[in-house]
């Protein structure tokens, strides 16, 4: 049986138990944050006690002053328990972290994220978190959570089914606000139906058997929820739709729905009116200077001691010019711990300079199969690129003209892994063909297939000649954001003109490179392969799903709106959306695990997207006082560094 599966069902069967983390880890085994389900379990299971609850001085002088209520009415009935990594924390401090303005929203994010079940530091198993416990159907289509009693809003609003209920019925099931339902909430072409059971019971249904919902559910659910009493203010189910417009008008808006998803883009950043259940909340303009994120008063999280959590009172981001500048100003001491955005090609400079920057420098190992990853897009609008894009040869000659070893000497300094964008060893599925497939350095080969394509011709500077007699030119765009993109991209035009191919490089700000993408205006792209630790749990790289995807917008566009927009894949790709939706509705597992595979065969075929190196350490620099953060951890998530448990961090005074 596949080994996904079985953690699956593992899972299930030990429902309100979380066990012991044995962490991936450079040699030696090291702490990372080990949870209880609930304070109930931590004590039945350790034979110890959790008498009273503690909060921070901060919120001790509002309960005082009788701005707050007491601890004990502030968490849920029974909240869950951290075990800090080194010891139990101190409260207060601020933590000094650098981010690239409103554009880089997913970095303050990622420290804070909360989904309904989660999985745990490892990315092994599935545990509790916003949900205490659930259950899955025998025929894997019916899924009942049952949520944590007593969960507030950061403003004291209690947390119920009703926030999910409200987030499906008044959004996701909204046209305007959701023109195309989300696919991976769908299952025989018909999407979920959402019940309440009570106040504090959610029931999903789906039309066929869906066992591989919980795993993406542990990892998006934080999109399934949303704080009813605040957000209908700015829906014309509960307020005038008129008055709703003039409201947008005077916001600078052209409508009420602009106005909504204004609100719930990023909202936790854009709107600090809005409450939150994450452990610290906006409290200024993310366009400050200072970006400042300040201790949610109702956060439901508890270490062994009974101290309410988060440790850390404020985080102050600090608005920063580019990546670069964010390492600078790590090295010379002036963040606390960063790891967005900290590169592997500065961990010499960064091991001369600890004493100096009073810091260590903590690494944890990628779960990346390749970053960068070089992505065509398939569907470009370049009629002639588009031909060459979906021509397998054509990829292949371009993936062994990349000298991946010299990538990873001068890039990496070593550390990286030359590969082809594929699973990594930790994934059930890995292939080792995979991830050898046209990943060799053959540049004579390579210009002998472009040969055979036809390209024989060049121009008076050696260039390659398009059918159309026009230069073979493509144009590689990558985030301001990626910091090593630069140093690869100039290595990979290299290569590539080595050949005969005219390589240009664009450098775009996030927002703009997102509005390409998605208006499909993109050629090729740069972008870090997700983390396959847990696998399974998004479909990515593994088919194009999504309008962000990098590979074939409009076959992603087709496949999500079930072939109302966008374009009718090729057969092989359209064989990759066939053989997904077969495993989501599998429950078997042999025959999972079998689908798995051939959908592997095909990537093989193919090469749809290119790799460079993959699993390369990820370094974050943490200050001396710094506490509580793991090192030698596999960094496994979509959220990293969120499941470090960043609410267990702490600033130790001297």
């Amino acid at each position: 049986m596949g080994k996904c599966s079985n953690m699956l069902v593992f899972a299930l069967a030990f429902i309100s138990m979380i066990l012991v983390i044995s962490p991936v880890s450079f040699g030696k085994k090291v702490p990372v944050p080990f949870e209880y389900a609930t304070v109930q379990d931590y004590q039945q299971i350790t034979g110890k006690r959790i008498a009273h609850f503690n909060e921070a001085p901060m919120l001790s002088q509002l309960v005082k002053q009788g701005k707050l209520p007491p601890i004990k009415e502030r968490l849920p009935q029974d909240p869950k328990v951290i075990v800090p990594v080194e010891e139990v924390g101190q409260y207060g401090g601020t933590w000094r972290r650098a981010w690239l303005g409103p554009s880089d929203a997913y970095g303050p994010w990622k420290l804070m994220e909360e989904t309904i079940v989660q999985y745990n530091a490892t990315g092994t198993k599935i545990v509790a978190n916003i949900a205490d416990r659930w259950s899955m159907s025998k025929d894997g289509r019916v899924f009942t959570f049952h949520l944590r009693k007593g969960i507030k809003w950061s403003d004291g609003e209690p947390f119920t089914a009703d926030d999910i209920l409200y987030q499906f019925e008044d959004v996701l099931f909204n046209k305007d606000l959701t023109p195309t339902f989300p696919k991976w909430l769908t299952a025989g072409g018909k999407p979920v139906e959402v019940e309440k059971v009570d106040d504090y019971t959610v029931k999903f249904s789906f039309a066929q058997p869906y066992p591989l919902f919980l795993n993406q559910f542990a990892i998006q659910s934080h999109a399934l929820y949303a704080p009813k009493h605040y957000m209908k203010q700015f829906n014309p189910k509960y307020t005038s739709e008129a008055k709703l417009n003039e409201r947008a008008k005077a916001a600078g808006f052209a409508s009420w729905y602009q106005l909504y998803l204004a609100k719930e883009d990023a909202w936790w950043v854009n709107d600090p009116d809005r409450p939150t259940i994450w452990a610290w909340k906006a409290e200024n303009s993310p366009t400050s200077p200072q970006f400042r994120m300040v201790r949610n008063p109702y956060y439901w999280k508890v270490d062994t001691a009974g101290n309410q959590l988060p440790y850390i009172d404020t985080i102050v981001n600090i608005l920063t010019e580019n990546a670069d500048m964010v390492n600078l100003k790590a090295m010379t001491g002036e963040l606390d711990m960063q790891w967005r955005h900290i590169l592997a090609s500065n961990y010499t400079v960064f091991m001369e300079n600890r004493d100096k920057g009073d810091y260590r420098v903590i690494v944890w190992k990628s779960a990346q199969g390749s970053n960068p990853t070089i992505c065509f897009n398939l569907t470009c609008k370049d009629p002639v690129l588009r031909k060459l894009f979906n021509d397998d040869r054509f990829r292949k000659a371009l993936s062994i003209a990349i000298n991946r070893e010299e990538i990873n000497e001068l890039v990496f300094s070593g550390l990286a892994v030359p590969r082809q964008a594929s699973l990594i060893p930790e994934v059930p599925y890995y292939s080792p063909e995979w991830e050898k497939a046209w990943a060799q350095y053959d540049p004579k080969k390579a210009n002998a297939m472009l040969d055979e394509l036809g390209l024989v011709k060049r121009d008076k500077d050696g260039y390659r000649l398009r059918p159309d007699g026009k230069r073979l030119a493509v144009t590689i765009e990558y985030m301001q954001a990626i910091g090593f993109a630069s140093d690869v991209c100039e290595l990979i035009k290299q290569y590539w003109e080595n050949i005969g191919v005219a390589t240009a490089l664009k450098v775009d700000e996030r927002s703009l490179y997102t509005a390409r993408r998605q208006g499909n205006e993109t050629e090729i792209t740069i972008e870090g392969m997700s983390a396959q630790v847990p696998f399974l749990t998004e479909s990515k790289w593994i088919i194009p799903s999504t309008t962000l995807d990098h590979w074939g917008i409009e076959y992603a566009r087709w496949y999500i709106t079930n072939g109302k927009a966008g374009e009718k894949p090729p057969a092989d790709i359209a064989k990759l959306f066939n053989l997904w939706d077969q495993i989501g509705a599998t429950v078997d597992e042999k025959k999972r695990d079998e689908l798995v595979n051939e959908m592997i065969d095909l990537h093989i075929k193919n090469i749809w997207f290119i790799g460079t190196v993959g699993m390369a350490p990820t370094i974050a620099i943490v200050k001396n006082d710094f506490r509580n953060v793991p090192e030698g951890i596999l960094d496994c998530s979509l959220n990293t560094p969120r499941h470090a448990e960043p609410s267990q961090f702490f600033i130790k005074q001297r």
